[in-house]
């Protein structure tokens, strides 16, 4: 197959992947948390890990950042040093799931009191936009429940869209939320937003401002998430995705690590809706803990991972495809998709790369720096920044 470059380019040329903050803290498992030389102490030292990482890639242009863990006392200074960096303030997460009040539940809770304190951390979320310059809110929401007859499933939908609705009423008029959605964990009977039709529904009650997010590891498996991603592209309602990948569950491993064409799957349909072209509204964002691995390596890796499944992606022959599709050639269709995803294209993203003045080779590049040597040596007293921190 010849690779088509200019079709390889057209499409990196407008990718933009968000890395999120929280992967360049300690993070670990629910038994440990492993402390790494060199991680950040503050949301400042993360934003320059993140621009380390674009730099090197050329596509990871914004950095998300969650609250509480990365409060600061001026947002406008954080969003201006990212600019200096020579990325920007991207998607700011909420957290409400770390506070022994939720222990019932947040948005959904029983209690009207611990619903407010949870609805004034999301207002103060839309502030923290304002001051950043964010477009997006992200939300996600532990909430559920362990045992049948613990709460009414009705009720706690009831109680959730209250709370959106509320908040999707203060966001500005160049601003939107964008619900995530999971199939359990940490309740285990019940989750309020366990899937995407759920997360739709609430979307397209709310007005055009919401969309889903769909995390790439938040489903059962055997689920078939391209569809999804072409059902919601359909519909105008894919606002983000979370890219990680899985073997189990919620694994947050690098994406593209446990199955490679998935990606490529989903990533087929995106280009073939011309998705990746920023003014689609879909933000691309990546969402893992790198518990074993290094931290800016391990985000280097994913974002090539997403580089070359964008590029296999572009090398479908869409009009091939249409034609073996309406002829009902079941093999001739199949083979046109599977020659695009066989195809090697680490060689033309590599010189994509070049022209952006990114690394050929990120990788050997971020080794030969000496930044994570200095980053150790410096970062050297205070605490660092993790789950909780």
């Amino acid at each position: 197959m010849i690779v088509e470059t200019d079709a390889i380019d057209a499409q990196l040329t407008m990718l933009d992947v968000e890395v999120p903050s929280w992967a360049y803290g300690n993070s670990g498992t629910r038994f440990k948390v492993f402390a790494q030389a060199g991680v950040p102490r503050d949301p400042f030292e993360k934003v320059a890990d993140a621009a380390m990482v674009h730099r090197m890639t050329g596509s990871a242009g914004s950095v998300a950042i969650h609250i509480p863990w990365d409060k600061v006392d001026d947002y406008a200074k954080l969003s201006r040093f990212a600019h200096d960096e020579g990325v920007r303030i991207g998607t700011v997460n909420s957290n409400t799931f770390q506070d022994d009040d939720y222990m019932l539940g947040s948005v959904t809770h029983p209690e009207a009191a611990v619903r407010r304190k949870a609805t004034e951390h999301l207002l103060e979320c839309v502030d923290i936009m304002d001051a950043t310059g964010s477009r997006d809110l992200k939300l996600w929401f532990a909430d559920g429940t362990n045992y049948p007859g613990q709460d009414d499933f009705r009720s706690r939908q009831d109680r959730l869209f209250d709370v959106l609705h509320e908040v999707y009423d203060r966001l500005g008029d160049d601003q939107r939320m964008v619900l995530e959605y999971k199939l359990f964990e940490p309740a285990f009977y019940s989750t309020d937003v366990p899937d995407w039709g759920v997360s739709y529904a609430h979307c397209l009650k709310l007005g055009p401002k919401a969309k889903v997010v769909v995390d790439t590891g938040h489903h059962a498996p055997g689920t078939n998430i391209e569809f999804i991603v072409a059902f919601l592209l359909r519909e105008g309602k894919l606002g983000a995705f979370d890219f990680n990948s899985r073997f189990y569950a919620d694994d947050d491993l690098m994406v593209g690590a446990a199955d490679p064409f998935q990606l490529f799957r989903i990533m087929h349909e995106v280009v073939k809706a011309d998705a990746i072209d920023p003014a689609s509204g879909v933000a691309f964002m990546l969402d893992q803990c790198h518990n074993i691995e290094p931290k800016i390596p391990a985000q280097i890796r994913s974002i090539m991972n997403v580089q070359e499944s964008v590029a296999k992606a572009a090398l479908v022959d869409q009009v091939a495809l249409g034609a073996a599709q309406l002829a009902g050639d079941v093999l001739e269709a199949n083979s046109i998709i599977m020659d695009a995803f066989n195809c090697d294209v680490r060689d033309a993203v590599a010189q994509w790369r070049e022209t952006r003045g990114a690394q050929a080779d990120p990788v050997a590049a971020y080794r030969g720096s000496g930044y994570a040597e200095r980053i150790v040596g410096e970062r050297v007293g205070g605490t660092q920044m993790g789950w909780g921190a």
